[in-house]
C-alpha cells in the first residue's frame, strides 16, 4: 500500500506502548477482533521490538508498525523486527533520508507548517500532525491543512471519544491516532473483551 492508501485502510491507529511481549499477540488479535488491522507499537519500552517481532510473526491479518522513530537505526531495528511502517514524532533532514531509502510507509511528525512543507518538500504527502491537541487540535489542523490541500494528515496526541469526531470531519484527515481503544488496565488484566469491544467503537 502506498502512505496513503495506508492511512485510508486504518482509519483508526492504535498507538500502543507495550511493557510486556506476552500482551503483545492478545493485544493485537483483540484489537483486530474490534476491526483495527493496522497497529502503531512505539519504542519506547524494552518490550517494543519483541512485540513487533511477535505480532509480525503470530498474526498475519494485522500490519504493525513502529513509532516513536527518532534516527535511522530506529529505522534499522524495527524493520529488522518485522515493522512495515514507520512513525516519527519530528522530522530530521537525516531521519527523513533515511525513511525515504527504506522505501516503506513513513509518517514523520509535524507541528507547524514550515515543518509540513519540509515534509512535503522531502517526498512525504502523508504526516502525523503531534501532538494535535497541544498544538490546537482540530481547529489548527483545518487552518494548517487549508493551504496545504494535497497534504493527508494523521491527527495523533491527546484524541479521545470526545473529540475524534472533529477531526475525522476535517477532509485531509485519513486516519486518527490514539491509545483510548487499549487502556492499560485492560492490557495489564488481559481484558482482551473489553478492548475488542472499544476497537469496535472506534472503528465505528
Amino acid at each position: 500500500m502506498t502512505p496513503r492508501e495506508l492511512l485510508a485502510h486504518a482509519r483508526t491507529l492504535p498507538v500502543l506502548v507495550i511493557y510486556d511481549v506476552d500482551h503483545a499477540v492478545p493485544l493485537a488479535r483483540a484489537l483486530a477482533a474490534g476491526g483495527l488491522t493496522v497497529l502503531e507499537i512505539t519504542l519506547r519500552t524494552a518490550a517494543a521490538l519483541g512485540a513487533i517481532a511477535a505480532i509480525a510473526r503470530d498474526c498475519p491479518d494485522v500490519i504493525v508498525g513502529a513509532g516513536t522513530i527518532l534516527s535511522p537505526d530506529d529505522i534499522e531495528t524495527a524493520a529488522a523486527a518485522g515493522a512495515t511502517f514507520g512513525v516519527s514524532p519530528g522530522a530530521t533532514p537525516r531521519l527523513l533520508a533515511a525513511a525515504r531509502a527504506w522505501g516503506r510507509p513513513f509518517y514523520p511528525g509535524t507541528a507547524t507548517a514550515s515543518e509540513i512543507m519540509a515534509a512535503r518538500d522531502a517526498g512525504f504527502g502523508a504526516v502525523k500532525f503531534f501532538p494535535a491537541e497541544a498544538n490546537g487540535g482540530a481547529p489548527a489542523l483545518k487552518s494548517l491543512a487549508a493551504p496545504l490541500a494535497d497534504v493527508t494528515f494523521c491527527p495523533t496526541g491527546g484524541i479521545t471519544p470526545a473529540n475524534v469526531a472533529a477531526y475525522r470531519a476535517l477532509p485531509q484527515v485519513a486516519c486518527v491516532g490514539g491509545s483510548w481503544m487499549a487502556p492499560d488496565d485492560a492490557v495489564r488484566a488481559g481484558d482482551w473483551d473489553r478492548i475488542t469491544a472499544l476497537a469496535a467503537a472506534a472503528r465505528a
